[in-house]
């Protein structure tokens, strides 16, 4: 539920794109056979790392020719700087703001509310 509501937060930001590839990542690095390895990492290299992808991720030039010339024989960190990159960019510039967004908010008062119908029964 809290990572819907910041997904949101960030659709409203026009910053998903950060969240989408750290997940992807996540999902990557649990990848067990070769051959989807292979087709994972070449799926996240064309919608977040390419030129012009249709999700790109605002990474360093270093970092993001660094995937381009591994991209054809990659490992389960071939994303990791990247990934890291990204997780530290939402860290100190789009979780904050979320924090004070009213989206989080609503999120808190939802929770609260739960929890103390929760345990009303029990007073």
């Amino acid at each position: 539920e809290a990572l819907t509501a910041f997904w949101t937060f960030l659709k409203s930001e026009f910053s998903e794109e950060n969240v989408e590839f750290w997940l992807a990542c996540e999902d990557f690095k649990k990848t067990k056979s070769s051959t989807k390895i292979a087709s994972k990492a070449q799926k996240i290299y064309s919608d977040f790392i390419q030129a012009d992808a249709p999700k790109e991720i605002n990474i360093d030039f270093h970092t993001k020719n660094d995937i381009s010339q591994n991209i054809s024989d990659p490992t389960l960190s071939c994303f990791d700087a990247a990934q890291s990159s990204i997780y530290c960019l939402m860290a100190k510039d789009s979780f904050p703001r979320f924090l004070k967004s009213e989206a989080y908010k609503e999120l808190v008062k939802k929770h609260q509310e739960r929890n103390q119908k929760r345990w009303l029964p029990f007073l």
